[in-house]
């Protein structure tokens, strides 16, 4: 088996990183390091990437995406977005899935420094700020606050709250319920309870978890139906809201006579394939060019750039209200 870069550094207790710092001697590095991944080196019959090498000193032209799910329609959009904008603009990518996992996104976060990527758009969030400070490529975060040094883009998670509180309100719901994901307090994300809650103060709130498995996550939703019986019911995502439909057409439900559902993204998979669903839009297109546009400013150090970027949210109307 030909060794890789990631074997060394294991062998000689470093990260990728130093490993690939040493290799291309770049930056401080002691000589007690510097011989121990040598050592591991030549234990290991590991010869260095002579084209990787050779590209010393000129951009890589690869960019590195980190995402917490890469087979949720929404960032499977996102993602096929954000690897076009890329290419026409000269750029390859390596796409990550961190899968919520702390060390995944950890060697993730490594093996793009090691490869010398020229930039990261992450919308991974389990790591703390320190470990995101410490990357030297330039970094745009989606929907996550990474660090007060990473620029943030977003949809209005706020506006889109707001806007999903009002039609149900309008809709003569009474009894209502918001199903919220993984939403940490600090992330944009969260702003969908709070614009939600600016509107309805006295709705019920229910956090199930994307790190559910489905047979639990159908079980929370199922126990959320049959005890609070509401009459309008906000997912802060679609997938969820469609499990929703799923599990009250089962119950005898009907929809949108006794439960009228609203979710959240708005996916082009929505429009063409769910469009029953109503669902708060979120514009994937622009939050792509934007991320891409932002990423390239900040490679080429052309201009400051803001801490964050909230786009417009629109209502994709549907027949589930």
């Amino acid at each position: 088996m030909v060794a890789k870069l990631t074997d060394v550094a294991k062998l000689a207790g470093v990260s990728p990183t130093t490993v690939s710092r040493v290799i291309n001697r770049k930056g401080y590095l002691s000589q007690k390091t510097i011989d121990k991944v040598t050592q591991a080196m030549r234990e290991l019959g590991y010869r260095p990437n002579n084209l990787a090498r050779s590209l010393q000193g000129k951009s890589a032209q690869l960019v590195g995406l980190i995402f917490p799910n890469i087979s949720h329609i929404f960032y499977a959009e996102l993602i096929e977005h954000l690897e076009r904008e890329f290419f026409e603009a000269g750029y390859k990518t390596i796409i990550c899935n961190s899968e919520h996992n702390s060390d995944k996104e950890k060697e993730y976060l490594e093996m793009l420094e090691a490869n010398q990527v020229d930039g990261i758009i992450s919308g991974s969030h389990n790591l703390g700020i320190s470990d995101y400070d410490r990357v030297t490529a330039p970094i745009i975060a989606f929907d996550r606050n990474l660090s007060p040094n990473i620029p943030v883009v977003s949809s209005d998670n706020f506006a889109g709250g707001v806007l999903a509180a009002q039609t149900l309100a309008k809709a003569g719901c009474q009894n209502i319920a918001m199903i919220t994901g993984n939403d940490d307090s600090d992330s944009p994300t969260a702003r969908r309870r709070v614009g939600f809650s600016s509107v309805l103060p006295d709705a019920t709130y229910v956090n199930i978890s994307s790190d559910f498995s489905p047979v639990r996550k159908t079980m929370e939703i199922k126990n959320l139906i049959k005890r609070i019986k509401p009459d309008g019911i906000f997912a802060s995502d679609d997938v969820t809201a469609m499990l929703v439909i799923k599990l009250a057409e089962e119950l005898g439900i009907k929809i949108p006579e006794d439960l009228k559902i609203i979710g959240y993204d708005g996916t082009t998979f929505i429009e063409n394939y769910v469009p029953y669903l109503t669902s708060v839009k979120q514009p994937i297109s622009d939050i792509a060019k934007l991320m891409v546009e932002l990423l390239l400013k900040k490679i080429q150090g052309t201009e400051e750039l803001k801490t964050e970027y909230i786009l417009p949210i629109t209502l994709l109307s549907g027949k589930s209200i």
